[in-house]
């Protein structure tokens, strides 16, 4: 509706009765979604002034969008459009704690990391570590967005035991999934708490690290870091762009033998194709640890007592081989997106066993270096793409790359494009990031 909103201000000061006076306000410059402009910013406190609201809303006929720190606000598939931004930093708190019963209720709008400070205080965590380092739990949840935690714990929806919500029609209702997790996928309307499971704060973390040049070090790697049965909290790689290829060659997309049906995104397979060398051999490239400087790195998180830690951060560093180390600190990047705001942002989930292959495919689809950074141990990462690129050629890439995952039980979703081609291709559902 935008600025065509009928009887703009008696609607400004309806919210302003909900809300109070400092707590409802004309949208200004940075009240944006994808691009799009809201009309309105609310910050109800309540329950009741959030279900008074959303039946505000509903009998206006506004499109309303629930905001906490906005860092996910333009992932997924644009919003039709946005009359009421519902911003939820007044719904904050950690409601009820039951330290023995290992359970919390806390505001949506909480940052995660007053959560864990919070909970700190008497030894616990929230066994969500987002990489939105201004993330509010109820923006977490929206986007089921989880960081390297996600390997031992899961997603963030799996810490979840149920959320209070006020739906579209304003009304407040609680959903308790039955296994355990709640539908929070399905949920039309505005999420206002989370009942949680809590884990115990681990005494000592150590990152132990391992430099990696091509996805088959990454493959071979994590396959040994699994044989040694060290129990690691979180199995992460970053492959930069300037990664090198593989010394024996590298896969390609082949199409079959005889007709490819027009558009077919699946007619392909892979195969590895030697690399171009003398005499039709591949040229020889330095094996992992022989003194050349690979670009990449996998890190893997040991949490625990200080001797056990210890005990088994030793082990699986002599494993991994001479090149690999331990540290208190985490490498710098660590938990951090690949992207930024002006990039094309993939992610890709297929069995870890396949992630080489997912790797692969995407870097010769796109013709071009893509950086890639996650979970080695559960074959979810995220991949880059430069946001210069036309929404066509976007769409293809990810047609191919869709294809060849297809079979290997995989998927490729775009979570988040400059806003040229977010309206243009299709980005992930809501559905699709759970």
């Amino acid at each position: 509706m935008g600025a065509d909103l009928p009887a703009r201000e008696p609607l400004l000061r309806a919210l302003v009765d909900i809300c109070g006076p400092d707590f409802a306000r004309t949208a200004g410059p940075s009240d944006t979604v994808a691009g799009r402009l809201a009309s309105f910013v609310a910050a109800p406190a309540t329950a009741a002034a959030v279900a008074d609201t959303m039946r505000l809303a509903a009998e206006r006929g506004l499109a309303v969008i629930a905001r906490g720190s906005g860092s996910k606000l333009d992932w997924g598939t644009p919003p039709p459009g946005v009359d009421l931004l519902l911003d939820t930093g007044r719904l904050d708190g950690i409601w009820h704690h039951d330290a023995e019963a290992g359970t919390a209720e806390i505001g949506t709008g909480t940052t995660v990391r007053a959560v864990q400070a919070a909970l700190a205080l008497r030894g616990q965590r929230l066994a969500v570590d987002p990489p939105s380092m201004t993330a509010t739990l109820g923006g977490v949840l929206a986007v089921n967005e989880t960081g390297p935690l996600r390997y031992r714990f899961g997603t963030a929806a799996d810490q979840v035991i149920s959320v209070t919500y006020v739906g579209r029609d304003g009304e407040v209702a609680t959903s308790d999934g039955e296994d355990g997790r709640p539908g929070i996928a399905e949920i039309d309307g505005v999420l206002l708490s989370a009942r949680v499971r809590l884990e115990p704060l681990p005494a000592v973390r150590r990152w132990v690290s391992v430099p990696v040049a091509t996805p088959r070090d990454v493959q071979d790697l994590v396959a040994e870091t699994l044989s040694r049965r060290v129990g690691p909290s979180a199995v992460e790689v970053d492959l930069p762009a300037g990664s090198r290829p593989a010394a024996a060659g590298h896969l390609r997309v082949v199409p079959p033998p005889g007709p490819v049906p027009s558009g077919s995104a699946t007619a392909g397979h892979l195969r590895v194709v030697p690399s171009p060398g003398s005499a039709g051999q591949p040229p020889a490239v330095p094996s992992r640890g022989s003194g050349s400087a690979p670009h990449g790195a996998l890190a893997v998180l040991l949490e625990g007592d200080p001797a056990d830690v210890a005990h088994r951060a030793a082990g699986l560093e002599k494993t991994l081989g001479r090149d690999a180390t331990i540290s208190p600190v985490a490498p710098g990047w660590w938990g951090r997106y690949p992207f930024g705001p002006d990039d094309v942002a993939l992610r890709i989930a297929v069995p870890a066993a396949d992630l080489q292959s997912a790797v692969y495919a995407l870097r010769d689809v796109t013709g071009m270096p893509v950086p890639i950074r996650g979970s080695a141990g559960r074959g979810i990462v995220h991949a880059v793409l430069p946001g210069t690129l036309a929404a066509e050629r976007v769409e293809g890439i990810l047609d191919a790359v869709r294809g060849v995952l297809l079979a290997r039980g995989g998927r490729c979703v775009a979570i988040s494009a400059p806003r040229a081609i977010s309206a243009e291709i299709d980005m992930a559902s809501r559905r699709d990031l759970f």
